[in-house]
């Protein structure tokens, strides 16, 4: 085999183009990150449901993506898992890099027949509600686990009873110049017949049955005692998914019809300006990974509310960036928000917003997290 005198690295993950989801987001910084860590080595990509690339990407040009979204599903998965194992038998890279904990057993396959390292990234509910055999003992085998917080990182020991000394954490980040401070935009005011100074409450997350425990049920229940207090007070919810009739059942029941506005599907442009348009951002979730939204909500300048029991912790930094409420009570909510929403909280950087915007880009910006991974690589000795 021909020697390579620059590392060569393979990256597994579910995709990077077709959709920008949470996990897509944060493999697509990991990229970046390494590129920008090691410019000469050699990366191959390996994308289960992208079917294309674009070719005006700004990755490396010893950069090669392999595609299956062109597959069907039914057999996609296979067709991917062989294409990995294949590719790694015959390359036999540095390290490879696990985008989801499912992609793990060929991997793990893989240290076994040619004494590959590979190293797991671990999100969320996906790294601990773990069933399969074959996915837990590939897990355990892993060289290093990336957490993404340190709730996850104590799931995986309590769940899993993963080592410890294997778990390192590698937290969310942001690009800030696609966050901005601004004022409240004048078109989505229009669009959903807002006043300037009508306190706002907003929500992004995903309206999916599984995904309920982002909380906006809990928000919802938390209104009426809001109105009592702030009457014109409005919440937008930002997302879409198959539990929107439930959501939208529900607000009937609590005759919210007035003060609730369910925004759908919105493109990636015009993210900031939702969150320019509220007054305080809510998800009080109470399991969530981490939550990018957190650091995109902080990122302009927004006062921001999240559950004390999961990785919205890490988010906050354990409330110095904003407000942690337990999750499950509607009265604790109720208060918190209305406190927010009043001025009167009791955390002054909350209330000033270019200081909480470079905070939380000096916290769990790029340059931070690009460190951080090219730290637990130096010191792998792996190149």
């Amino acid at each position: 085999m021909k020697l390579r005198t620059q590392p060569h690295l393979h990256l597994w993950f579910p995709g990077l183009f077709k959709f920008k989801g949470g996990i897509q987001v944060y493999t697509a910084f990991t990229l970046n990150a390494l590129q920008q860590t090691y410019s000469k080595a050699h990366y191959d990509v390996f994308l289960k449901n992208d079917a294309d690339f674009p070719t005006d990407h700004q990755f490396l040009e010893r950069t090669r993506f392999h595609c299956t979204g062109e597959i069907s599903s039914n057999l996609r998965t296979l067709i991917y898992a062989l294409k990995l194992f294949r590719f790694g038998l015959q390359e036999k890279p540095n390290l490879i890099m696990v985008g989801h904990i499912h992609f793990t057993p060929p991997a793990n396959w893989l240290k076994k027949i040619r004494g590959i390292p590979y190293w797991v990234f671990a999100y969320g509910i996906e790294a601990w509600d773990i069933q399969s055999p074959n996915l837990k003992k590939a897990l355990h085998c892993a060289d290093r686990i990336l957490a993404i917080s340190n709730y996850t990182r104590n799931r995986l020991i309590q769940d899993q009873n993963i080592d410890p000394a294997r778990i390192f954490l590698l937290p969310c980040t942001l690009d800030p110049s696609g966050f901005q401070i601004k004022p409240k935009p004048i078109y989505l005011l229009t669009r959903h017949h807002l006043n300037p100074d009508q306190p706002t409450i907003l929500t992004v997350a995903r309206l999916s049955e599984v995904e309920r425990y982002k909380g906006y049920d809990q928000i919802l229940k938390a209104l009426p005692k809001i109105r009592q207090v702030i009457p014109n007070v409005h919440y937008v919810l930002v997302g879409k998914g198959g539990d929107r009739p439930r959501i939208e059942n529900l607000i009937t029941q609590l005759q919210l019809q007035d003060c609730v506005t369910l925004a759908g599907f919105i493109p990636d442009e015009e993210l900031c300006d939702y969150y320019n348009l509220c007054d305080v951002f809510a998800m009080p979730s109470k399991r969530e990974g981490f939550g990018i939204v957190y650091l995109e909500a902080l990122a302009c300048g927004k006062p921001t509310l999240g559950g004390n029991q999961d990785g919205a912790v890490d988010a906050l930094c354990n409330g110095t960036l904003g407000a942690l409420v337990n999750p499950d009570n509607i009265e604790e909510i109720a208060q918190t928000l209305i406190q927010i929403l009043q001025g009167n909280y009791p955390n002054a950087l909350m209330y000033q917003p270019e200081q909480l915007r470079q905070k939380v880009i000096d916290t769990y910006g790029f340059e931070r997290f690009k460190q951080t991974l090219a730290g637990y690589l130096a010191e792998s000795g792996l190149f």
